[in-house]
């Protein structure tokens, strides 16, 4: 079944996930930093068009296969949209050899306690249904952490976790996002704190399913070691959270056991105004930066 062989891959294949989720709120600025300015566009409908466009670009680019990019993260209409003829996933699974994930958070609370937890998320059974008819494999939910507040963090954590144990009753693997900002006042103590707490949640969770991590690539090298070889997680991936390229690798680089799932430092240097081989050439030589950071460790 092609589930067991996208489970293979993302338990043990070297490689990356690519974060091609920005959804409505960040689309103008992913598309600003492609070339295409606000101004430019009329609506949601043509924004979104656009960011499609950019994101088809991207998965039907030749350096885009699943020889170093294993996994994918994609934004709801882009799961519903079709690349060269086919569904999204079906393409990139049976096309590329890629993983696809959902994002299915739909947004932040007002921070309360140092965090912002998650919105509620409205018709969320129905949207998992549909995402595992349509060939994808896992889910990815974000929250932020900003200050090292215990209560906060621990509310954070428990929130993603049963989240999770929802998204798993429908079969898909949940990628937990508990992001702690590296603007942080404090994020080295802030992540000690989600440490503790996410291997507290870890180790009472129901049931025998699996869930995924991602966090921020965290100052400690090799902090979250005990979470990357812990029974109940099939991986830890991380976040370049807003790091240049170079300085998102050479940190993931000093932290074994974690692979990349990058966004802004994956699509940060391809422009609209790009010929297919600028284009696919700039790809290429992201790919290869995380890639290796990923799987060559210090």
């Amino acid at each position: 079944m092609s589930i067991e062989r996208m489970k293979e891959q993302m338990s043990s294949k070297g490689g990356f996930i690519a974060a091609l989720d920005q959804s409505g709120g960040s689309t103008p600025g992913a598309l600003a930093l492609y070339g295409i300015s606000e101004g430019s566009y009329s609506g949601d409908e043509e924004m979104f068009r656009l960011m499609h466009e950019m994101r088809c670009r991207i998965i039907t680019s030749p350096a885009f296969t699943g020889e170093k990019v294993i996994g994918a993260i994609l934004f709801e209409r882009t799961m519903d949209g079709e690349v060269e003829g086919k569904s999204v996933p079906s393409y990139l699974w049976n096309d590329r050899g890629v993983v696809p994930f959902l994002k299915v958070d739909k947004g932040l609370e007002d921070e309360k306690n140092g965090v912002r937890l998650m919105k509620p998320i409205p018709g969320l059974d129905e949207l998992l249904a549909r995402a595992a008819k349509l060939g994808v494999y896992g889910t990815k939910e974000r929250s932020v952490i900003n200050l090292p507040d215990r209560e906060g963090i621990a509310a954070i954590a428990a929130q993603q976790l049963k989240l999770g144990e929802q998204i798993a009753a429908h079969g898909l693997t949940p990628i937990l996002e508990p992001e702690v900002l590296i603007k942080s006042p404090d994020k080295k103590g802030a992540e000690a704190i989600l440490r503790e707490e996410l291997l507290k949640g870890l180790d009472a969770l129901p049931g025998d399913y699996k869930v995924m991590l991602k966090l921020t690539i965290p100052d400690v090298p090799d902090l979250y070691l005990d979470l990357v070889k812990h029974p109940r997680v099939e991986r830890v991936v991380t976040l370049s959270g807003g790091y240049p390229l170079d300085e998102a690798c050479k940190r993931l680089a000093a932290n074994h056991g974690l692979i990349a799932s990058f966004s802004r430092a994956l699509v940060g240097d391809l422009k609209v105004s790009m010929s297919d081989a600028e284009f696919d050439a700039a790809l290429k030589t992201a790919i290869d930066k995380i890639y290796t950071a990923s799987v060559e460790k210090i």
